[in-house]
């Protein structure tokens, strides 16, 4: 499964996975009313503007043969103090279209993010993940994450849902 950097032009298609995987993903955790409001043409804006922003997170999206964005991560440097300066980066997104889910491309992305996230110096990553959510949380656990105790309450669509943090160590 081809793995490259997110370009400008992928804005619309990393819309696209990020709108339709929650309302996938989420359907039992948040509200059908906020899921069904999630506007593709909004979120390419966003996506569009973090592209080709000077100081972008870096975006890695996987692709099918024919070309096409079935999957993306972003990741950064943690953007709080909490951790050493530096070492620690989160993994703030990985999507998939839902027709994809099993077929191994979140693991590929997994490990092309990790690899990535070494090769810029990273020791540690961390990521937040729905209490409720799962198959992601079992996704991660099964690549070596685990939740490090903190736990955050957050709305979402008008509903108040517990954010687990998962950490992992980058080096052996």
């Amino acid at each position: 499964m081809p793995i490259r950097e997110a370009l400008p032009e992928d804005a619309a298609a990393l819309a696209a996975v990020h709108v339709l995987s929650w309302r996938a993903a989420y359907r039992d955790l948040v509200p059908a009313a906020y899921l069904d409001a999630l506007d593709v043409e909004e979120r390419a804006a966003v996506w569009h503007a973090r592209l080709t922003a000077p100081d972008r997170a870096a975006v890695l999206v996987a692709t099918d043969d024919d070309g096409r964005v079935v999957a993306f991560s972003c990741f950064r440097a943690w953007p709080d103090e909490e951790f050493a300066a530096g070492s620690t980066a989160e993994l703030a997104a990985l999507y998939a279209l839902p027709e994809v889910w099993g077929t191994g491309v979140g693991r590929v992305l997994l490990s092309a993010s990790t690899e990535a996230l070494v090769a810029d110096g990273f020791r540690a990553a961390a990521l937040w993940v729905f209490a409720g959510n799962g198959r992601g949380r079992r996704f991660y656990e099964a690549a070596g994450w685990r939740p490090d105790g903190t736990a955050v309450r957050e709305e979402t669509g008008g509903r108040v849902l517990e954010e687990l943090r998962y950490r992992r160590d980058l080096f052996a």
